[in-house]
């Protein structure tokens, strides 16, 4: 009877370490292995700029003005589909923190690095991980397309109350 328990046990616990995406998945596109090593820059959080975060968007390319209630509207409709099941507009953590104020802690370019790369940043940033340690589940990569990520944050700066 044990060894059938244990059979089991060891079968199920393969099946869920695949499912969640466990061991060497292949990059469809590219044809490369996501478990290489990172380049060495890549894995030094000495080179992390917190204040950037981790991804291509910066000040020069993230411009920000008056708020667009347009961009806004389709960053309400992206986040109902893609980040309302974790996130609340309020301050109230769901199963990741509440939005509201998001945009007077952190610059727009940021928040665009982290929902459109969100596990380097997770690996790197100490405050982004001291909210891990809160919510203890990692943010998914949503596979947000630019705008999509641009309208989320103009959707996050009308929830903060920007005119």
């Amino acid at each position: 009877m044990k060894i059938k328990v244990v059979t089991a046990l060891v079968i199920a616990t393969a099946l869920f370490y695949i499912s969640c995406g466990g061991g060497d998945s292949t990059n469809a596109s590219s044809g490369e292995s996501s478990s290489q090593p990172a380049a060495a820059e890549d894995s030094n959080p000495s080179s992390y700029d917190p204040n950037r975060g981790e991804g291509k968007f910066d000040e020069k390319n993230v411009g920000i003005g008056p708020l667009d209630a347009a961009m806004a509207a389709k960053g309400k409709s992206i986040a109902e589909t893609k980040c309302f099941s974790c996130h609340k507009t309020s301050e109230e953590k769901l199963v990741g923190p509440g939005w509201k104020g998001v945009t007077t802690r952190r610059a727009p370019h940021w928040i665009m690095n982290f929902i459109t790369n969100p596990d380097p940043m997770i690996d790197k940033d100490p405050e982004v991980q001291a909210q891990l340690e809160l919510c203890l589940v990692r943010m998914p990569n949503q596979n947000l397309a630019e705008q999509e990520a641009r309208d989320i944050v103009e959707f996050m700066r009308q929830n903060d109350g920007t005119q």
